[in-house]
């Protein structure tokens, strides 16, 4: 059941420019625990900025931006360090390390950021979150012998590997095949039901949209154009919507 208490994610009068660029205009949008929340848009809509806006990576112009009761804008350095620790960011390029096998690319942010973890409980925990996401065999293998779809599973099992209460998927499934796409969308699900994350998925795949949406979000040229079910944006007879919804 999806809370209607206190969104987790609450954004309210959002602006953002570059020069002379609106990309985010007036954007106010609430996320509830437990719910997937795809952002859809075109290329340049202002999907990845939104997100990035929401961990402190960008400041925005105008409004306020509150994640898990937190007011983004007004953390220290070290206030907003705490917050992200709380927060999963799934990279469209995965953002594994090159340089470390699958075990050490999830040791890494778990002895980082937990002291005084044993061997038992640091080993017992990389081999629950890879079993997690379905790639507890490959756990020696260097990034570079995994395909693009085992790839993004790891990295998505490096950003549960510290439990966050939300998860945001930077366009989960470019690059894929279908059936590898349809993989990564089943795994979002997957999340959302094993850790009780609350979600924002940025994608302009509409099969992904399909699997994964509890509500859908549609950007154009700056502003939420609709906000609805995956059934009213698939019933509408809008143009602009049914260009996306074939």
């Amino acid at each position: 059941m999806i809370s209607t208490v206190e969104p987790v994610i609450s954004l309210r009068g959002l602006e953002k420019s570059f020069g002379d660029q609106d990309v985010l205009k007036g954007i106010d949008l609430d996320v509830f625990k437990g719910e997937n929340v795809v952002v859809l848009g075109r290329s340049g809509s202002g999907k990845s900025v939104l997100i990035k806006i929401l961990v402190g990576l960008l400041h925005p112009d105008k409004g306020t931006v509150k994640v898990l009761g937190e007011e983004v804008d007004k953390l220290s350095g070290k206030e907003l360090d705490a917050l992200r620790l709380r927060i999963g960011f799934s990279f469209q390029s995965s953002a594994l390390y090159d340089s470390m096998n699958v075990r050490q690319n999830l040791e890494f942010p778990l002895t980082m950021n937990i002291k005084n973890l044993s061997r038992k409980e640091i080993n017992r925990t990389v081999e629950e979150v890879l079993d997690n996401v379905g790639l507890k065999d490959k756990l020696n293998e260097m990034p570079s012998e995994l395909s693009g779809g085992q790839r993004k599973r790891i990295g998505i099992a490096r950003t549960l590997i510290l439990k966050p209460e939300i998860m945001l998927y930077d366009e989960p499934t470019t690059g894929l095949d279908p059936v590898t796409s349809d993989e990564i969308s089943a795994l979002i699900n997957s999340v959302q039901e094993k850790y009780k994350t609350s979600s924002i998925i940025i994608t302009h795949d509409i099969e992904c949209v399909r699997s994964t949406a509890n509500r859908v979000i549609m950007l154009y040229e700056g502003g939420i154009y609709m906000t609805g079910k995956l059934e009213e944006f698939e019933k509408s007879t809008d143009s602009l919507i049914k260009s996306f919804f074939k």
